[in-house]
């Protein structure tokens, strides 16, 4: 399974540790990443697609263009990108006379729209190409962490333009979870926002951290000892969201925040230096030692 390898700008920008864990964990399981040369911001649907919709869609659609001619499926990391790369592709290839106007404004720069290729997240690729079964057989250490699972909100909405069968109860990432042997917790209001997206994060940020420690206070009360998250906005949010609270508000909860394919990785047997937990700034301490194992 070949996929072009889409890294937005918060992973090589802010967490190059989730792209070092992605591009350690995934050759394991038969998933071939091929980077996608020349690829720019998605750009992001929260904000720049409410400004100018037409400039959001043009610069997706040259996204798009770039896996179209590498003849691969696009595989990204970020619930945000996701959303963007895969509505741009639906609205292009079911909407002629918007794939034509796009088309003329690409063909300035020598590239056409051709509704060709797929977006997918990688949760997407591991819980329905990979599947459970797979991921079970590489784990080599069976965890015995208490995860507080976070989907983020563009993987699952808006629902007409996703496939999976629910948005109030999902399930896919407790299952890729409790495959590496760790216990996903449930906790109250697990599917709120963390606080991060739709320009709040840079334009409201006390009303940001505000809503960060209303899902970190439910976590803490769960039992959680990790978070485990599939977005690098999210994972942004509650990282660095978490040393935020501490220096505004003193209020300190010290949970690690690690990203599904860090997981996986320690599952697989790889060191937290190979999967990049050091970089995080929440320190992640003793969270897999050989009592977690």
């Amino acid at each position: 399974m070949k996929h072009a390898f889409y890294l937005g700008c918060i992973v090589p920008n802010r967490y190059p540790n989730i792209e070092k864990a992605t591009r350690v964990t995934l050759p394991r399981l038969g998933i071939e990443l091929e980077d996608m040369k020349g690829a720019s911001c998605c750009p992001a649907p929260g904000v720049i697609k409410s400004f100018d919709r037409l400039t959001w869609l043009l610069l997706s659609a040259r996204n798009l263009c770039i896996a179209e001619e590498m003849g691969l499926d696009v595989l990204t990391l970020c619930n945000g990108c996701y959303a963007t790369l895969k509505e741009a592709n639906t609205i292009l290839t079911g909407n002629e006379k918007e794939r034509r106007k796009i088309n003329e404004m690409l063909s300035a720069i020598g590239r056409k729209f051709n509704g060709s290729i797929k977006v997918k997240h990688v949760a997407e690729v591991l819980y329905r190409d990979v599947g459970l079964d797979a991921i079970r057989s590489s784990v080599k250490r069976r965890l015995s962490v208490k995860v507080a699972a976070h989907y983020g909100c563009h993987i699952m909405k808006p629902t007409d333009l996703r496939e999976w069968n629910t948005i109030e109860r999902p399930t896919f990432l407790d299952e890729m979870i409790e495959a590496t042997g760790a216990s996903s917790v449930p906790y109250r209001n697990r599917m709120m926002c963390c606080g991060a997206g739709g320009g709040l994060r840079s334009g409201i940020l006390d009303v940001a951290l505000d809503m960060l420690r209303e899902k970190l206070e439910n976590m803490k009360q769960a039992g959680a000892e990790c978070i485990v998250d599939i977005c690098p906005f999210c994972h942004l949010q509650f990282d660095a969201g978490q040393i935020q609270l501490e220096e505004k508000f003193k209020a300190v909860y010290n949970i690690p925040v690690v990203y599904y394919t860090q997981l996986l990785g320690i599952a697989m047997e790889l060191s937290e230096n190979e999967v990049g937990l050091k970089m995080n700034k929440v320190a992640v301490a003793n969270l897999f030692g050989p009592e977690k194992i």
